[in-house]
């Protein structure tokens, strides 16, 4: 079977303002409503180029139907959707631009892998070399020959992987790419999505594998009952949440928690040294070495993202 030619690349988008970049994808205002229901409640949001965001929330929250807005599926209420400066319906070439897994991916039981790829090539003009490339490219080559039914969930989601890098794009939209795989295709996946991030792609991606999420991304989105309630970076999220506090032991613990508390700190001491509140690591450092006492460990407590979630979406089922 021959290959049909490869589809043109897309055309640069418009530039933006003068000294601006225009983001990958720029989602502003958008909702959704659905029987006087609001799933989607005027969300605005960046995903910059070059970076990957993480969209958490729980079950409901709306990630999938604002994934599905992003790219076509759905159609907003109000408000709209970019993707390099056009509406997923203007992109001159959309499949070289954005890739996609939004709801899970249907696969035919019965085809083998190879040829789940090569219709999905065909349709859209890319040459079936790049079906054995993408095959390679998410560890799947020796599973080229068999049946996509007798795969794992793990392995399935590969082959949606793959599905998505057929048109090589700049833009994926991943929801729950991680979802069944072991240990080991954790870490792969992470190592995968931050390589594309290096290469200048951009990535956003949902999981309820909220620490791999701190792992990967550059920045997160929590959402929740279709509202976005922070928008931040991995570490100011975890940095900020119930008060920023600092570890700290030394030769002279009690003197150390007079000298701090002195200079307005809120200090409590434990068997393994002092933690503090209302000042940085860069503040105790230096009222320790103004008094004279020297330190044996000085450093940032931060949260679990996993618990930043919990208390940002009220205690709601992880999605």
């Amino acid at each position: 079977m021959t290959a049909p030619p490869s589809a043109p690349r897309p055309a640069s988008p418009p530039p933006g303002p003068p000294g601006t970049a225009t983001p990958a994808i720029a989602v502003r205002g958008l909702s959704k409503t659905y029987g006087g229901q609001t799933v989607v409640d005027r969300i605005s949001f960046d995903v910059p180029a070059g970076g990957v965001v993480g969209f958490l929330g729980p079950n409901g929250a709306g990630k999938s139907t604002t994934m599905r807005m992003i790219i076509g599926l759905t159609a907003p209420s109000s408000g709209e959707a970019h993707i390099l400066g056009r509406p997923f319906a203007k992109l001159a070439d959309p499949v070289h631009t954005v890739g996609s897994i939004v709801d899970g991916v249907g696969h035919h039981p019965g085809r083998r892998a190879i040829e789940e790829l090569r219709v999905n090539a065909r349709a859209v003009g890319i040459p079936f070399d790049r079906c054995e490339e993408v095959l390679h490219l998410v560890g799947l080559e020796q599973a080229a020959h068999k049946k996509v039914g007798a795969f794992s969930l793990g392995m399935r989601q590969r082959l949606g992987i793959a599905l998505a890098m057929l048109g090589d794009p700049q833009v994926l939209l991943l929801d729950e790419p991680a979802n069944g795989l072991d240990p080991q295709g954790i870490l792969w996946v992470r190592q995968f999505l931050r390589q594309l991030a290096d290469e200048g792609r951009s990535v956003l991606v949902s999981s309820h594998l909220i620490n791999e999420v701190a792992r990967l991304a550059d920045d997160v989105i929590v959402i929740r009952q279709g509202r976005i309630v922070t928008e931040a970076s991995v570490a100011e999220l975890t940095a900020v949440s119930g008060g920023a506090a600092v570890a700290v032991t030394s030769r002279d613990d009690r003197r150390l928690q007079e000298v701090l508390t002195a200079q307005g700190a809120e200090v409590v001491g434990g068997a393994t040294g002092l933690t503090v509140r209302n000042l940085d690591a860069v503040q105790v450092g230096d009222a320790a070495l103004a008094a004279g006492i020297a330190l044996r460990e000085l450093r940032p407590i931060t949260a679990e993202l996993e618990d930043v979630f919990m208390e940002l979406t009220a205690g709601g089922e992880i999605a």
